[in-house]
């Protein structure tokens, strides 16, 4: 489970009812009219968009990309290719272990097919980059639909405050209607609060981390299919090592002389 996520959504929580406790009357906040227009709206608005199959399965990829998704280990990814590299090289038999150290699926996938060695170097190439390419869209995909609900709760929001102003209005030329317009005022404008809330603090955070995810997720893979690639020519790891850091940033790069393996000494 990711806690930094999980920690950050408490966080949020905490932010939203700090601000409702301390506003004075907090139960102005709690109106069963405006929560149902603002969430019933954009569920509905969000199933018109989608349809309601891909609604609900938005709600497993939040919580397998968000909840349960970790950052990406770089080194360790290298580390791992380094390891199949030497094993695949030398012949030792221990590339099934190094996989399960790796623990990815893309690189199990990867590695499998290279295995086979049913499809020539540059066939396999070709898939795995399509494969990873077509994981990004798919991801990109999911952003861009959150992003899009996002859009829905502000304008659910206004909506029933609009309903509010009309009701408050209509009743403005009885006996007693301008003390209404206060009370009134702030009840409609709880559904504004509503839709703003949701969308800023729920549904488009949950975009940006998706797309982050995603970003991170593209590179690990192109690592790997660029790790396969200099496998299949047996490349020295220490130029494996290099060639895969030039993926990565200077403060994010594997130091392949730390790495306790004599291979990879006498290479060097």
């Amino acid at each position: 489970m990711n806690f930094l996520s999980v920690i950050s959504f408490i966080l949020a929580g905490g932010v939203l009812a700090f601000g409702v406790l301390t506003a004075g009357n907090s139960d102005l906040f709690f109106s069963q009219h405006a929560a149902l227009i603002v969430m019933g709206g954009t569920v509905a608005a969000g199933a018109i968009s989608f349809q309601i199959d891909r609604i609900l399965l938005l709600f497993r990829v939040f919580f397998k990309r968000v909840i349960q998704g970790r950052k990406q280990d770089y080194v360790k990814l290298i580390e791992t290719l380094i390891s199949i590299s030497e094993a695949n090289r030398l012949k030792t038999g221990r590339i099934e272990d190094h996989l399960r150290e790796g623990n990815d699926y893309f690189l199990t996938e990867a590695v499998n097919l290279m295995l086979e060695e049913i499809l020539d170097e540059a066939t396999l190439i070709r898939i795995l980059r399509t494969r990873a390419q077509t994981i990004y869209q798919r991801q990109t995909e999911d952003v861009f639909k959150f992003k899009t609900i996002g859009k829905f709760p502000p304008a659910f929001g206004l909506m029933g405050t609009t309903l509010s102003m009309i009701t408050l209005l209509s009743k403005l030329g009885q006996s007693g209607g301008q003390k209404m317009i206060g009370p009134a005022m702030a009840i409609g404008l709880v559904a504004t609060f509503y839709g703003i809330a949701l969308a800023n603090l729920v549904f488009i955070p949950i975009a940006e981390n998706l797309a982050d995810s995603s970003k991170e997720n593209r590179l690990k893979n192109l690592i790997i299919v660029e790790g396969i690639r200099l496998i299949l020519k047996k490349t020295n790891p220490v130029v494996l090592a290099e060639e895969l850091n030039s993926f990565l940033l200077t403060s994010e790069r594997i130091d392949w002389k730390k790495i306790s393996r004599p291979e990879i000494g006498k290479a060097a």
